[in-house]
């Protein structure tokens, strides 16, 4: 019974080699299948951006710990990629995203009954857990990729994350919504928000679960095996190259993990930075989601300027708009909504232009055999990034400013620069 469904398991795969328009078709359904459940994954990651270090300050009693939420569950998500990764290497995107999806609504879970506990050890662990869904989240970009060619990558990444922007940004903007609902079931206002992530994470799960067949993963790792088959077969000559192209894999994981841990500094301690001047929950609700969309939303354009500009091009545009977005919100005055935006939306759009050109320099960087292992592995140090600034913004503004903090981000991002040089210089010294 095992070898007959082993059989036609493979029968299916080979149809998919000897139809390029039934290819086709699956690229294009595997897209419509991970914009859904990215759709559900937004919304799940806004909840711990925008209320997670009000929460903590208000369970904790102190500001200095604030961005304490953010490094727990980025730490969290660090752990979360590894295992998704490794899970999709041997199962599949389906299997390996939709567990971490539903354990990350498990983790938001456990917030919310930490915040009604009033139990801080329990909290802790549910924010670890709940980054099992950021890091899924993000993940799930790479399943649009892999039946993708190399001038669609760009598209297809921002096709994805395109998706997310729709939950992402009326996650922020339902804050007071969901906070009315949880004060009125008995539950603190701020853990409202996590009530939200816990079904839009489970929703997420099981969309990919249900829907994310043939995976697209084993059918582009059969396809690529299959090629290797057939020009064993016919005696043609094979250009034996390795399974991961180090410098690329090198380009591309620098670029995400510094665009990471100076967008998730200086997002972390805004919400802060904005109560101290007066602004309000709403108006706090409202940054964020501009900044969340502006993390998304431009990623079709971002898509076809990385197909066609250039991989390259687009991480030096990434540091270029993140020091720019430091700067603004260095100098930006407190009180001003608009220009507290604008810094916000200028942080959005450059962690975009990184994440997207970095990624497309990941997939382009690996093989089918070796992809889904090594972008868990990459994910792991973009979260350990993202954990590094989260928690360190906090002790930084405690003993500066926000200002200070602004503008030592927008400074690292320069760092890109001398980067993007080192890979040139190594490309041309490979091709000689």
């Amino acid at each position: 019974m095992a070898n007959g469904r082993t059989k036609a398991g493979s029968q299916t795969l080979e149809s998919y080699v000897e139809s390029p328009e039934k290819l086709q078709g699956l690229y294009k359904r595997t897209l419509w299948i991970v914009m859904l459940s990215q759709i559900f994954g937004g919304a799940g990651l806004a909840a711990g951006i925008t209320v997670g270090a009000l929460l903590a300050r208000d369970m904790l009693g102190t500001e200095s710990y604030a961005g304490l939420p953010v490094f727990l569950f980025t730490l969290g998500s660090a752990g979360a990629a590894l295992v998704v990764g490794r899970l999709s290497q041997r199962f599949g995107r389906r299997t390996g995203l939709a567990a971490g999806f539903v354990t990350g609504g498990i983790g938001s879970i456990g917030v919310v009954f930490a915040a009604i506990w009033g139990n801080v050890f329990l909290l802790f662990l549910s924010l670890v857990i709940y980054g099992a869904g950021t890091a899924t989240n993000l993940q799930a970009r790479y399943a649009g990729t892999d039946l993708a060619s190399t001038k669609q990558r760009g598209t297809a990444i921002s096709i994805a994350m395109v998706a997310t922007t729709f939950g992402a940004f009326a996650g922020p903007n339902l804050v007071g919504v969901m906070g009315s609902f949880a004060e009125s079931i008995g539950v603190p206002s701020l853990a409202g928000p996590f009530i939200l992530a816990g079904a839009a994470y489970i929703l997420a799960g099981i969309v990919l679960f249900a829907l994310l067949r043939p995976d697209p993963l084993m059918v582009s790792r059969f396809i690529s095996d299959q090629q290797k088959r057939d020009q064993a077969a016919s005696g043609e000559e094979q250009v034996a190259g390795p399974a991961v192209n180090s410098r690329g894999v090198f380009l591309g994981a620098t670029v995400m993990v510094i665009t990471q841990i100076v967008m998730v500094a200086i997002m972390t301690m805004t919400p802060v930075h904005m109560g101290h001047h007066g602004h309000s929950l709403n108006a706090i609700g409202m940054v964020i989601g501009i900044h969340v969309a502006a993390m998304y939303l431009p990623s079709l354009v971002t898509g076809v300027l990385v197909d066609k500009a250039g991989r390259v091009a687009m991480v030096v545009a990434a540091g270029v708009t993140l020091l720019a977005a430091g700067l603004v919100a260095a100098f930006a005055p407190g009180d001003s909504l608009f220009v507290l935006i604008l810094a916000l939306a200028l942080l959005g759009l450059g962690w975009n232009f990184g994440l997207i050109s970095g990624t497309a320099l990941i997939v382009d960087s690996t093989k089918p055999k070796a992809r889904a292992k090594t972008q868990g592995s990459v994910d792991v140090l973009i979260a350990l990034a993202g954990a590094t600034g989260g928690g360190m913004s906090g002790m930084v503004v405690a003993g500066t400013s926000f200002a200070v903090l602004s503008l030592a981000g927008g400074i690292l991002s320069l760092l890109l620069v001398p980067v993007v040089i080192w890979f040139w210089r190594s490309q041309e010294t490979s091709v000689s």
